[in-house]
């Protein structure tokens, strides 16, 4: 399928459902950006954004990352982005994982910006719309870049395929995997993930706040980390966009088993007809206040 038909597909979505926006807070303005992508080029660029591939493997996902615009675009039609959109598409490809053990069903993106982007303290953002459909498991994260846990992760936006809520989360050492510092936030009456919402993050010395349209939801301070393990929040860390199928949080959440681990047939369905898709507007990063 070219670009130019999936945007369409996903346009005719939308014109029976219709997605609109519900931000309601402003950007920054008195705050330098030290890293912004507004996708608007022919294609991922490269400088900025590394393409993880199939050996990667965590949490019982059921996709192989691979490097393929079927799965990693920049489309342009999209209603409500600012220009072109970064298009993170998983496909439903049984049987072509390169992986000798894993035999994922399905395929799809992640990108990261390890050496060659990363900061300390400030504020990232992304502005995303997501897909309706249980099981999925797309994020906006960053990453220590060292070990996991010991260099620390915020996990500024994850959606495991319920619509009306999204979650965050802190990882580090003591608190990793089931972690006690998550929140989930749940989005008033008609409103959900399938409109487009900035996510965000503010990162300060002694303390982290989550933030959905400029609003906070969720906030971590040092001593609330202590309890736990050591502060790993001082040290640079990337940018991570990523959609996984399946795997541990969404079983976790749904129960799923089959057909495939966390992930139900309709879904299945839904993904073959090439309009599950994560769209991401843009991503800044700002220097600290």
């Amino acid at each position: 399928m070219t670009f130019r038909a999936l945007a369409c597909l996903i346009l005719a979505a939308e014109a029976v459902n219709p997605a609109s926006a519900h931000e309601t807070g402003s950007p920054p303005t008195d705050r330098p950006v030290i890293f912004a992508d507004e996708f608007n080029g022919a294609s991922l660029d490269r400088t900025k954004w590394n393409v993880i591939g199939p050996d990667f493997w965590v949490n019982n996902e059921q996709q192989a990352y691979i490097d393929d615009p079927g799965v990693i675009a920049i489309v342009d039609g999209i209603a409500g982005a600012d220009g072109g959109v970064l298009m993170l598409r998983p496909q439903h490809l049984p049987g072509i994982d390169p992986h000798p053990t894993r035999k994922a069903p399905f395929v799809s993106g992640r990108i990261d910006s390890r050496d060659k982007f990363d900061f300390t303290y400030g504020r990232a953002e992304a502005r995303i719309r997501m897909p309706d459909a249980e099981g999925v498991w797309p994020a906006f994260w960053l990453l220590g870049n060292g070990k996991w846990p010991d260099t620390g992760e915020i996990d500024i936006m994850e959606f495991v395929g319920e619509k009306d809520w999204v979650g965050v989360a802190l990882h580090g050492p003591g608190y990793s995997g089931e972690t006690p510092l998550v929140d989930k936030y749940f989005f008033p009456k008609g409103v959900d993930v399938t409109q487009w919402h900035t996510y965000a993050v503010e990162w300060k010395e002694n303390q982290i706040d989550f933030e959905i349209d400029g609003q906070v939801t969720y906030r971590v301070t040092r001593p609330m980390v202590e309890n736990y393990g050591k502060w790993r929040f001082d040290n640079p860390k990337h940018i991570i966009l990523n959609f996984a199928m399946g795997g541990a949080y969404p079983f976790k959440t749904n129960g799923i088993k089959e057909p495939y681990n966390g992930v139900p047939q309709e879904t299945v369905a839904k993904v073959e007809t090439g309009t599950v898709a994560m769209l991401v507007d843009w991503v800044r990063i700002y220097a600290p206040e």
